[in-house]
């Protein structure tokens, strides 16, 4: 699991461990060097780690111990625990600076205050596990879908449901696009595209094995990779294959892509023990999207 966070014209990538550790490598901007350089090491856990999230100044980890703990970047700190959970935290995601939101197999959302470390709201979410959660842009809804079928949205202003959806099969992924227009569920090897206005699928991707990981590169192009070695980047409109590349020996299992300068990168973390990095031309796959879908039209 990895993460990135950004401060200038550099960002520190965070990665956790079976091994109960969370570290950082420090990335420069092009021209001064691509090669990471170590910038912490932390022992956070007392079990193996199972979700991480990050915001320009704390990493949250979750674990199976139960437990969120917190480490300040700038300061090089431990911050301490967040104790509400029963079951391993299963998702972690900072909206800002000022909320953490907390996922776990206790079927229970957590809203966090970021100042005081308080938990604001509790909300029974889901009546089996927490699978996946995400934070609308403007921070006022969120979605989460869990072990018992179904994709939720939550008005965070009252921490209620807004709208509940029966799905086939439990899904394993959920996540805005840029702009809060669409969203994302991965069910195993099935990606489907849901447009916000109509809460209704306008599109579907398959895969050959498992999805395990998917980014946004841009609001039209989406980068998914699974059970295999390969990194594929599709595009949301047309649902077509743009390109794809060999990113491991083995599986890839998470994925986070993000700007240094002017350079847009993709990372990818793997079961084989690496982590890579690989620069995505953005213009050059934003111009394949657009002639992909004005074929279509021609079509």
């Amino acid at each position: 699991m990895e993460r990135e966070a950004g401060m200038g014209c550099e960002v520190v990538l965070i990665g956790g461990s079976y091994e109960q550790i969370v570290f950082g490598y420090r990335i420069k901007r092009p021209g001064q060097s691509w090669d990471p350089e170590p910038d912490f090491t932390h022992h956070a856990h007392g079990a193996s780690l199972t979700t991480v999230a990050v915001n320009d100044q704390y990493v949250a980890t979750g674990s199976k111990d139960e437990t969120i703990q917190l480490y300040n970047m700038k300061k090089k700190i431990d911050e301490g625990s967040l104790l509400y959970h029963a079951g391993t935290i299963t998702c972690l995601e900072f909206y800002g600076t000022t909320h953490l939101l907390s996922g776990a197999e206790d079927g229970i959302i957590c809203v966090w205050d970021t100042k005081k470390w308080e938990c604001l709201k509790s909300i029974p979410a889901h009546k089996g596990h927490v699978s996946s959660l995400s934070v609308h842009p403007s921070g006022k809804l969120a979605l989460s879908v869990g072990t018992d079928k179904t994709l939720r949205t939550w008005n965070l202003i009252d921490g209620k449901p807004a709208f509940i959806k029966n799905i086939k099969q439990n899904a394993q992924i959920v996540q805005w696009s840029p702009s809060g227009n669409n969203y994302i569920v991965v069910s195993n090897n099935q990606l489907d595209i849901y447009a916000l206005k109509t809460a209704s699928i306008n599109g579907t991707i398959m895969c050959k094995k498992k999805i395990t990981s998917v980014k946004f590169i841009t609001e039209a192009i989406i980068a998914i990779a699974g059970d295999e070695e390969h990194v594929r980047l599709f595009d949301t409109n047309s649902k077509m294959c743009l390109s794809e590349f060999k990113a491991h020996d083995i599986r890839v299992k998470v994925m986070h892509f993000f700007q240094v300068a002017q350079s847009y990168v993709l990372a990818t973390a793997s079961s084989d023990g690496y982590i890579k990095l690989w620069q995505i031309d953005i213009k050059k796959r934003m111009q394949l999207s657009i002639n992909i879908v004005k074929k279509r039209k021609i079509k």
